[in-house]
């Protein structure tokens, strides 16, 4: 079995995240950029447990090998790092990651593409899979924030230009109006991982900025926005449409997908609230104007009081009245079934 192309990159086939890009890869050759980020996280998030139950790997197995790489911990953390080579030899265009090729080589989310110049999940994931160059994956969110997010209109796109009688069939997705749905729309679900990438980069003024944008309430203070958006301000919209004459107008609402991403972005990403097995994690990022925010939190049977202040002093924390230590800015804590009250200093 195949799973990658020419470039080393996984075989977009019939879609990936984008299931409208139905027919860039249908002939088993096309290549997904954002699936390479989605894989190599995906891969180091499991090498943990594929190291617990060790095993020599039947040759029968999909995934590239070597004469050295004799057990599935070796495939994967080899994979892995060939993935990260393929990302940044094939898939960075200079100013951003591309996000993928046709079957006939041709690339989508690349300068010279004519529709789907640049697309929002490939640079998200960029940093979100921590798999890419640093300053690289920096610079392709500031062209995201620059290409993408249109703050006049209130619109986070997830790539622009949309497909319009392309000369490549990139599948159902060109059947949308230009600026409809995932064609050059905003399609809130991916504009939501363009949050929790700015807040994994440190940037909390840039996450708050885009999350009161996407906030459906923003959309509608006033008559005149009641009537541009015309759906329902307090759900989650999957899509906001940006071509005129339907420009700011949303799509479908009551959509769980962006609505549970949303809710992910504001908690795990802005507060930095989020659980990882036993432990509960605090990483907050929030934006400059913020003098401090207090949560109650409790789970797997255990009640935190937190208070988040900022200040111009050195990060610390203490709980129930005891200073904590800060592995690399963070605060980890055991979810151990008690009541504790939590504060953290965090610098400006």
């Amino acid at each position: 079995m195949t799973l990658t192309g020419e470039h080393g990159l996984p075989l977009i086939g019939g879609g990936d995240w984008n299931d409208g890009m139905n027919r860039v890869g249908e002939a088993g050759k096309g290549e997904s950029v954002w699936l390479g980020w989605l894989l190599v996280h995906t891969l180091e998030q499991f090498l943990p447990f594929a190291e617990q139950r060790e095993q020599p790997l039947s040759s029968a197995s999909p995934l590239p090998s070597t004469e050295q790489a004799t057990t599935r911990t070796e495939r994967w953390r080899a994979h892995a790092i060939a993935l990260r080579s393929a990302l940044e030899s094939s898939g960075w265009d200079g100013q951003w990651y591309r996000r993928a090729t046709y079957d006939d080589g041709h690339w989508l989310g690349s300068k010279e593409s004519e529709a789907c110049r640049i697309d929002s999940i490939a640079q998200s994931w960029a940093v979100l899979s921590g798999a890419a160059e640093p300053h690289r994956a920096a610079l392709a969110m500031r062209s995201l924030e620059r290409e993408l997010i249109l703050h006049d209109e209130q619109l986070a796109l997830l790539f622009w230009p949309p497909f319009d009688q392309p000369q490549r069939d990139p599948g159902y997705i060109g059947g949308y109006p230009p600026g409809m749905r995932e064609n050059g729309g905003q399609y809130s679900h991916a504009a939501m991982w363009a949050i929790l990438a700015f807040a994994k980069l440190g940037e909390g003024g840039k996450a708050h900025a885009l999350f009161s944008l996407l906030n459906p309430i923003n959309h509608a203070r006033t008559a005149e926005e009641v009537a541009r958006y015309h759906v329902e301000p307090y759900v989650v919209a999957a899509d906001v449409y940006s071509v005129a004459p339907h420009t700011g107008r949303g799509g479908w609402t009551w959509y769980t997908g962006s609505a549970g991403w949303m809710y992910r972005a504001g908690i795990e990403g802005i507060l930095g609230i989020r659980r990882e097995g036993n432990w509960l994690v605090i990483t907050p990022c929030l934006p400059s104007e913020w003098p401090d925010f207090s949560a109650t939190l409790t789970v797997a049977a255990t009640h935190y009081a937190v208070n988040v202040v900022a200040t111009e002093k050195a990060p610390s924390a203490q709980l129930d009245g005891s200073l904590l230590a800060l592995q690399q800015g963070e605060v980890r804590i055991a979810l151990d079934g008690k009541n504790h009250q939590l504060k953290i200093n965090i610098q400006r």
